[in-house]
């Protein structure tokens, strides 16, 4: 099916408005927001990385079929065919982006990179899916916008803060108590991710391939797919808290920074939203004209998707500057009061 022909606006901004959210809401969190630009290259690469799946599977094709038990097949299946390749490609775009800082940056920049980087991919996703299934998408845009977005983004943030505590180390407090952490945290980059992930689909798994099993055990699968889900979102948050605590502004000018580039950040999330609301109008209007003989509606449409992408742009530009020139004048402001107090 033509991408033009299957992309209601509709589906498209019920895929990706679910990912924005979680994406805002995980940018508030932090004490101190990181450059916009790392954090939507982290989104953006976080969609793409679905393209490399097929070379992230390769490595582990042959492992379901070792053995001749089913039960084990799929449990093989849901480690090595599904959570190990989607968590690495991501954890691949976590690093990549994280190194373009410095180590003694924020660490809680990783976090959010991870969280970017899970909630790409899971905004990639669930368009593939509302596409795929065009008959009951309401349904599964709500379902997926209550758990399994945030359950992606939970992934994502739960990689990138172990990445930030392998990196940052003594600083987080993570080698003072135990001496096996610096072997074990790294271990957990891939680790934690992959076996929530891999434990969150074998109950979904088992429940398509025995579609007969009905009544309580039904409902003790589903219930244990939801307990997952919502767990790893509580870890998620529960490892922002432990980082963010080594890094709560004391002062009025960190508050102030604070509140001025959690502004910003809405503003940067509400023109990306804009700009891909009016682009996805732009795509459902040239599918009209061409398709519609009546052209009364794309005339409305149209003009619509422009003006909605130019906001967006307009909200992008300005705010990035704004953030911009903000960041460089609360960086002069603070020694100078720092000093007068």
């Amino acid at each position: 099916m033509n991408l033009l022909e299957s992309l209601p606006t509709v589906i498209g901004i019920a895929a990706v408005a679910p990912a924005l959210l979680v994406l805002w809401l995980v940018i508030a969190a932090d004490e101190r927001p990181g450059p916009p630009g790392l954090v939507w290259a982290s989104f953006l690469l976080g969609a793409a990385s679905i393209s490399l799946l097929g070379y992230a599977r390769a490595p582990f094709a042959a492992i379901p079929g070792l053995t001749d038990n089913p039960t084990l097949a799929m449990v093989l299946h849901a480690v090595f065919g599904v959570a190990a390749p989607e968590e690495i490609v991501k954890i691949f775009v976590i690093i990549a982006v994280s190194t373009q800082r410095a180590r003694t940056a924020d660490p809680m920049d990783t976090v959010v990179y991870g969280a970017a980087a899970g909630l790409g991919f899971a905004a990639y996703e669930n368009l593939v899916y509302l596409l795929q299934y065009p008959e009951m998408w309401r349904t599964l845009a709500v379902l997926r916008s209550v758990l399994t977005v945030p359950f992606h983004g939970a992934l994502g943030v739960i990689a990138g803060a172990y990445i930030a505590i392998t990196r940052s180390g003594r600083a987080l407090g993570a080698h003072r108590r135990d001496g096996w952490a610096f072997i074990r945290t790294p271990m957990l980059i891939v680790l934690a991710p992959v076996t929530l992930h891999a434990c969150f689909d074998l109950p979904l798994l088992t429940l398509q391939r025995h579609p007969e099993i009905v009544g309580v055990m039904r409902r003790v699968l589903e219930a244990a797919g939801v307990v997952i889900g919502f767990g790893t979102i509580a870890l998620a948050a529960r490892l922002v808290r432990r980082i963010g605590a080594h890094h709560a502004p004391h002062t009025e000018v960190s508050r102030e920074r604070l509140s001025q580039l959690r502004g910003m950040w809405a503003l940067l999330v509400a023109g990306g939203g804009a700009g891909f609301a009016g682009t996805a109008f732009l795509l459902t209007s040239i599918h009209h004209w061409f398709t519609n003989p009546a052209r009364n509606v794309t005339m409305v449409l149209i003009p619509l998707g422009l003006a909605s992408i130019a906001i967006g742009a307009v909200l992008l530009v300005l705010t990035t500057t704004a953030y911009i020139l903000g960041r460089n004048r609360m960086r002069t402001a603070a020694p100078a009061m720092t000093m007068q107090s």
